[in-house]
């Protein structure tokens, strides 16, 4: 009886990583074993980069919120901490956005915890 290998099962594995890699400098681009491993790693990175990018934003708003408190006179953490004691439910993205876009708004939410 002839050998099986189910060739089309395994081309079509590495064609799917060899697509992933496209783009990739010299061997990693096109040399299966060097690809596979480079797109282990990518996806790893890409992972990682996720986590990131939401810590990232996170300060970037904290510093936003941090600076247009202090056009008015209060610090990020006060203002925080007044927000949260008077009840006022504004998250730390839609904060940042007033303070960065809307000043007036942002304003009038500093004067109501004042």
């Amino acid at each position: 009886m002839p050998r099986s290998v189910n060739a089309v099962a395994s081309r079509a594995r590495r064609k799917k990583i060899l697509k992933r890699a496209k783009g990739f400098f010299g061997r990693r681009k096109n040399v299966w074993t060097v690809a596979k491993n480079a797109v282990e790693k990518a996806g790893v990175y890409a992972y990682s980069g996720r986590k990131q990018k939401k810590r990232n934003y996170r300060a970037l708003w904290i510093q936003r919120i941090n600076a247009g408190a202090r056009i008015h006179g209060l610090s990020y953490s006060k203002l925080m901490g007044q927000l949260a004691k008077k009840d006022i439910e504004l998250n730390r993205k839609v904060l940042a956005d007033l303070a960065m876009n809307h000043p007036e708004a942002f304003k009038a939410v500093v004067d109501s915890v004042k």
